[in-house]
């Protein structure tokens, strides 16, 4: 009997212990972000119904990775999306289908669609659009080096170019606001919400400084009040050198499209002068922003993990 119960217990402990080993296989840390584990049983979810290859696997722990980090750039960005933006856009929806209010809703009932399900889709994307431009914005990084390189060759084509015009030009300095175009925001809806800031301004609602950081999608100057600095009109885009050349000083311009979105500016001040080297920084930088903003834009999550501590732990 005593024999029989020490067999019992003796089977019991290897269960236990086999059981253990088991979980601590299924359970073990694959990779971490900043210091958050990746399991392997998060891993095996994500596979789905692929099969368990090298591949596979490769990229169930990259898409796990990617969506982490989109969860964390939503946390931190502390991004809210408006109700009545929400209400705008699904008004602006029916409009653009010829449809009623009512006739919209009626559209989604026949697809199986609430109207709550809808809005929170649009909310979503809308989220994720902020999200991604704050990202992106966030991560843009150009060196000293590269402005200066880049600004010397410039002058040396401007010093060996037939036109002399390029060294002594009038020099303005621009504020402007921008608008970026998103499946969300179409070039009427850009236009109008530029209209409005516009009004808000002349009535004294708000500044251009204050405006330019609540609205501007160009984080680098918004955060500056929109200050561009002084520059020749041709160091911009044609269309907002046009802007620049012709707008009276002291006065917001109505609102115009580049391809980069949708602007005003205002030219708050001009001077003569001979152009130097240390002119042609700005138009420098701003060549090697866009850069490098044309690139973050194809693939937003990149930029994410630039700024986060990936480990693999397991191969």
């Amino acid at each position: 009997m005593k024999l029989h119960s020490l067999k019992s217990i003796f089977l019991i402990a290897i269960s236990a212990l086999v059981i253990s080993i088991n979980v601590q296989a299924v359970e073990q840390v694959v990779a971490t972000i900043d210091g958050t584990p990746i399991l392997e049983s998060q891993v095996r979810k994500a596979l789905g119904g692929k099969a368990n290859t090298e591949s596979n696997r490769t990229k169930a722990l990259d898409n796990i990775i990617d969506d982490m980090l989109v969860q964390k750039a939503i946390k931190e960005s502390g991004v809210k999306v408006n109700s009545a933006q929400v209400d705008q856009i699904v008004r602006h929806i029916a409009a653009q289908n010829g449809l009623t209010y009512g006739q919209l809703l009626d559209a989604l009932d026949y697809q199986g669609i609430s109207l709550q399900q809808f809005r929170n889709n649009i909310a979503n994307q809308i989220l994720m659009s902020e999200v991604r431009n704050r990202t992106i914005g966030k991560y843009i990084d150009v060196s000293r080096e590269q402005v200066e390189a880049l600004s010397h060759q410039m002058w040396e084509q401007a010093k060996n170019s037939s036109n002399q015009q390029a060294l002594t030009t009038t020099h303005y300095r621009v504020r402007h606001i921008l608008l970026k175009l998103t499946p969300l925001l179409n070039d009427e809806q850009a236009k109008a919400e530029l209209n409005k800031i516009r009004t808000d301004i002349a009535s004294g609602k708000t500044t251009f400084e204050s405006a330019a950081k609540d609205y501007s999608k160009d984080y680098l100057s918004g955060a500056n009040g929109g200050d561009l600095g002084f520059a020749p009109a041709d160091n911009y885009v044609p269309e907002f050198a046009k802007q620049v050349a012709n707008a009276k000083r002291g006065a917001i311009t109505a609102p115009f499209k580049t391809e980069f979105g949708w602007h005003i500016l205002e030219v708050t001040d001009t001077k003569q002068g001979k152009a130097s080297e240390n002119m042609f920084h700005q138009k420098a930088y701003e060549t090697l922003v866009n850069q490098q903003l044309q690139e973050e834009s194809k693939d937003w999550v990149k930029a994410l993990r630039k700024g986060a501590d990936i480990q693999y732990l397991v191969k």
